[in-house]
């Protein structure tokens, strides 16, 4: 009889024990509202350009207003660590899996491990090919070298070209090339335009930009007009033009509306940038990975995207050009403080704000 009460108690106690533990892990698992925080991993190909540094902080900032944990990784431009560094993000236990992929292709191989693992997977900013993803979201990169390239077909519509792109295994290239040559193809036909020359700068390099530029002119090319994949490349081209006292007569146009972009193009070294508002993208993107988490239904706002292989649920938000005339918009969001778009101009020249030069 001792015996039967002494396993009973016995039993009674384990079974406690496994009711507290398990209430202390619930516990672990819940925030203050009594809510499941998820577990999201971003893994990012690169930090190396301004954008990306403001892509981890919003994600970042949005994950704890929605109460969830972050896992960033940066692979520093190499494929082989970024897949190191999914595998570590799986071994974490994540909810979703945020990817910027260095390559294009070879980055489907990461969506499968996910897949394998249960992970659901959101392509960010850039499309990841033949995989099947849950989500893609990016800007309307077509649309941005379209803008690039009408801004200077506006200004230059008869003349010689030279197109920089940015890496080759980066989609979102593939797409603003396709949005230049939307614009120009027609004005090539007419032999409006000539293309003297168009290359790719491998993980977005300035310095093969940069050689670029001084090659052409070193071997007496005249050029009018440059299309540089982004801003870092179109710095890139305007310090070569700079050295052959070519800067402000040939026109240049970039994208991502980094600092010193805004700054080149208010001192007319560059006539354009376009402009992604980058935190509606990683805000959005968030609050569609938490949706994914908790299992709910993704509504999107665009058709779905062929990747090669799968159509792909895809978010789709509305690039900007900017040039020296609606800077403003810039400040206004709260990209670029004034002072800092216009620290080398003259105060007196800088725009009006409510009737008095920009101080704030």
């Amino acid at each position: 009889m001792k015996n039967k009460v002494k396993k009973s108690a016995t039993l009674l106690l384990s079974l406690l024990f496994v009711f507290v533990f398990n209430g202390c892990e619930l516990f672990k698992k819940n925030n203050s509202t009594g809510q499941k925080i998820y577990k999201i991993g971003f893994a990012m190909a690169t930090l190396k350009e301004e954008r990306w540094r403001r892509d981890r902080d919003y994600i970042s900032e949005r994950m704890k207003e929605l109460h969830a944990e972050v896992l960033i990784q940066n692979a520093n431009n190499d494929h082989e660590q970024q897949m190191r560094q999914v595998e570590y993000l799986l071994s974490q236990k994540i909810d979703v899996l945020i990817l910027v992929p260095h390559d294009l292709e070879a980055a489907a191989y990461a969506v499968q491990m996910a897949k394998r693992a249960g992970v659901k997977v959101i392509s960010y900013d850039r499309l990841i090919r033949n995989a099947n993803l849950d989500l893609y979201i990016s800007f309307d990169n077509i649309k941005v070298g379209e803008y690039m390239t009408e801004y200077l077909v506006d200004r230059s519509p008869q003349g010689r070209y030279v197109i920089i792109n940015g890496a080759p295994t980066d989609n979102n290239c593939y797409m603003f090339n396709q949005g230049y040559k939307n614009v120009l193809d027609n004005y090539i036909l007419n032999r409006q335009i000539e293309i003297v020359f168009e290359g790719w700068a491998e993980d977005w390099r300035p310095e093969q930009a940069y050689q670029y530029i001084q090659t052409l002119l070193a071997q007496g090319k005249k050029f009018d007009a440059v299309i540089a994949a982004n801003d870092a490349l179109a710095s890139a081209v305007i310090e070569a033009l700079s050295e052959w006292r070519l800067a402000g007569t040939v026109l240049v146009a970039g994208h991502d509306a980094d600092l010193s972009g805004c700054q080149r193009i208010v001192e007319r070294t560059q006539l354009l940038t376009v402009y992604k508002p980058i935190r509606q993208l990683a805000y959005r993107a968030a609050d569609l990975a938490l949706t994914l988490a908790e299992g709910k239904e993704v509504k999107t706002n665009y058709e779905p995207i062929f990747n090669g292989k799968h159509f792909i649920p895809s978010e789709i938000i509305n690039p900007i050009p900017i040039d020296k005339d609606n800077m403003d918009i810039i400040i206004k969001d709260q990209f670029h403080r004034m002072e800092d778009i216009y620290l080398n101009i003259p105060k007196d020249k800088w725009p009006k704000e409510n009737g008095r030069n920009g101080d704030k």
